[in-house]
């Protein structure tokens, strides 16, 4: 890998020579301005203000604009000779345990590589005392103009550095924390750590840019002009609401089952989850909605409206046919009479059966007795009919 900074670690009276290496790299796609109607590449042209004429970067310069809008030049050797000690030096402070550096200042990181067979030794000796005392190193030192602070710790074998951000560059966090005051209960926090447990057994290395991905596979496509862009899908809002509990359980539920691979259990979390997790907001009610459904109370109402059923029946099949219409209402009035006739032997079969035995045998007996005689009542009817 190419350097881009050669200097020296400063441990003390150790003096370790090493070279700066990128640790990271992007891979995001960049896209070029052109011009909409052609086709044509638009470029940014460095065009001096006295004279009008573009300027070569071989005569591009530095200078600082005071307030009165003059502008002061400054040159490299200017900057070489600030008695900064960091110019060349990355210089070491303190030794501090590493939870104690606030993820927020975290910037750049690099590799610290040893520069020469020399720097294999301190280089060595630095690496390892920081894996024992499983502490990192504050430093100091100069890049692109600017004097950083930076933090050394062992990755594998090799040093790390991380630019960090000075104290007073880290904005305080006012006014961004909600305002409302919000209550969260037990169940929820148990749901969530639940929820939190499932998520994170994902392995970092596995995760990749989908953007990206698509990105390239819509340009591979348009290469080949066979590419159609499809519409996104948007869900409408429909003004509803998150029941948390639900969807906490919902999404422990599909955490689970995608860990486990199952796609039937997964399938239906996901129907779950679509269920249970938003909860329509209650508006005004509807006329056919506020209406409630008249009750049966006792026993003879609901003998009417199944009487009422029945004769509704009974009158479309009188419009379809009126033979078979006039039969039916007589076979229904024979089975009414013969259902009052088993009704009534039944009664007198069980009392008579209560009297004798005394026991609910006998009134099981009698109970049969009379399911016979409206069968046979039954028939008795509908012959004379």
């Amino acid at each position: 890998m190419r350097s881009i900074w050669n200097g020296a670690i400063s441990f003390g009276l150790v003096s370790i020579p090493i070279k700066l290496v990128n640790a990271t790299e992007s891979h995001s796609i960049s896209f070029r301005q052109i011009h909409v109607s052609d086709g044509g590449r638009v470029r940014y042209r460095k065009v001096c203000e006295l004279d009008g004429e573009e300027v070569p970067a071989a005569e591009i310069g530095k200078g600082y604009e005071e307030a009165d809008g003059s502008i002061v030049p400054i040159t490299d050797e200017d900057l070489a000779r600030l008695p900064i000690p960091t110019a060349k030096t990355i210089e070491i402070v303190s030794f501090v345990p590493a939870e104690e550096i606030d993820p927020l200042q975290m910037d750049a990181a690099y590799y610290l590589a040893a520069n020469g067979a020399t720097a294999a030794k301190p280089y060595t000796l630095l690496r390892e005392a920081l894996k024992r005392s499983r502490k990192v190193a504050i430093a100091k030192y100069a890049l692109r103009g600017r004097e950083r602070l930076g933090m050394l710790r062992v990755v594998d074998d090799v040093i790390a550095m991380h630019g960090l951000l000075w104290p007073d560059e880290i904005r305080q966090p006012e006014g961004v924390a909600p305002e409302a005051s919000v209550t969260v209960r037990e169940a929820e926090l148990d749901l969530a750590d639940a929820l939190m447990a499932t998520l994170g057994e994902v392995e970092i290395a596995s995760l990749h840019d989908d953007y990206r991905e698509a990105v390239e596979a819509m340009l591979a496509a348009k290469t080949g002009e066979g590419f159609e862009p499809a519409e996104a899908v948007v869900e409408p809002a429909g003004g509803q609401v998150i029941d948390l509990m639900a969807a906490l359980e919902s999404s422990v539920r599909a955490a689970k089952a995608s860990r486990a691979g199952g796609s039937g259990d997964s399938a239906e979390s996901a129907e779950s989850a679509a269920e249970a997790e938003v909860t329509p907001i209650r508006g005004r009610r509807t006329p056919a909605a506020s209406a409630p459904a008249p009750k049966a109370v006792g026993g003879k109402k609901s003998t009417a409206s199944t009487g009422t059923a029945k004769k509704t029946a009974a009158a479309k099949k009188t419009a379809a046919g009126g033979k078979k219409s006039t039969a039916t209402a007589k076979g229904a009035a024979g089975t009414k009479a013969g259902a009052r006739t088993g009704a009534r032997s039944t009664k007198s079969a069980s009392a008579a059966g209560a009297k004798s035995a005394g026991t609910g045998r006998a009134s099981a007996g009698g109970a049969t007795a009379g399911a016979g005689t409206a069968k046979k009542a039954a028939p008795r009817k509908r012959s004379s009919a």
